[in-house]
């Protein structure tokens, strides 16, 4: 079934280039049934791109979602344009007096700061508060997740030696759960960070529960006994060229990066990259939204508890 997304946002063209069914806002207003209220915070630099990889994995979903956008006002967007935030984007003024079925919140390139540090940080707080009842089901994304675990539960985040850069191999440690139906005994993923939640402090925690770990990118992906909260480590919607622009780009700006591992054919960066990630990443999402948001989601969303 479609992902609503407004008309003229950018996303919609690649989409529907790509075959994947996007319902405008017209025909949605023809349709008489409930869809799924998505709230997508997107604190990346590159809204346009993540707003379209993200958009194309909720789009093999059970029922007609809602999307809506959402940035924080306490940072200054410098990598897109205002009238795009204008159009596409609401502030947390303006909805958080709603409820949604489920909630995104993305990765950020901040994460060698402190979180405190970070300038929207007590904006992001307020919002993870307004989360828990607000939403139904919340799934937090890289640098998301590390903030998400620290907020709710005090986990502190640890600086690794050299940045975790590539695509890894993981394990699924919950064999039984909905959230990795239909995986194989081991999936790849892409990750590119300088900091990780020690596995040993995820597990102390008794209201987390460990899903899935790396033996070289350790953990990832961790939800909440009540399946109310996800956190993903790496970044499974990223596209074939993700990896390459970021090293590209540093390699350009003189900055001291390693070739991403298990990415370009024999570590050749004049080769292009071969996605293995494609499939369990499309998985992921879906199985997300159906069994933790479309499946449990009170029909009236003033039911959240």
């Amino acid at each position: 079934m479609p992902i609503r997304i407004p008309d003229s946002l950018p996303a919609t063209a690649t989409l529907e280039g790509e075959n994947i069914f996007v319902m405008t806002e017209y025909r949605a207003l023809h349709q008489d049934i409930r869809p799924l209220k998505l709230l997508i915070l997107n604190l990346m630099p590159t809204k346009i791109t993540t707003e379209t990889q993200l958009l194309r994995k909720l789009s093999n979903t059970p029922l007609q979602i809602d999307i809506e956008l959402l940035q924080v006002v306490s940072h200054e967007a410098k990598n897109i344009s205002e009238k795009h935030l204008e159009s596409f984007y609401r502030t947390f003024d303006e909805i958080r007096g709603k409820r949604y079925d489920g909630m995104i919140i993305t990765g950020a390139p901040v994460e060698n700061m402190e979180f405190e540090a970070v300038d929207y940080w007590e904006e992001l707080c307020r919002i993870m508060e307004w989360s828990k009842r607000n939403v139904h089901c919340t799934l937090h994304i890289c640098w998301g997740a590390q903030a998400g675990l620290y907020y709710h539960f005090g986990l502190k985040k640890r600086q690794l030696d050299e940045k975790l850069f590539g695509v890894f191999e993981h394990t699924v440690i919950k064999r039984k759960s909905p959230f990795f139906r239909g995986f194989d005994d081991v999936f790849y993923a892409p990750h590119s960070r300088w900091t990780e939640i020690p596995q040993e402090e995820i597990l102390k925690v008794p209201e987390l529960e460990l899903m899935a770990t790396s033996s070289e990118a350790g953990v990832f992906a961790v939800k909440t006994e009540s399946s109310r909260q996800f956190f993903v480590m790496g970044h499974p919607e990223y596209d074939r060229d993700t990896l390459a622009l970021e090293y590209f780009r540093d390699v350009k700006a003189g900055k001291k990066i390693g070739v991403p591992k298990n990415y370009f054919p024999h570590d050749n960066p004049a080769q292009t990259p071969i996605v293995k990630w494609r499939s369990a990443a499309q998985l992921m999402y879906t199985n997300w939204l159906n069994y933790y948001v479309y499946q449990t989601t009170p029909y009236d969303l003033g039911g959240i508890k």
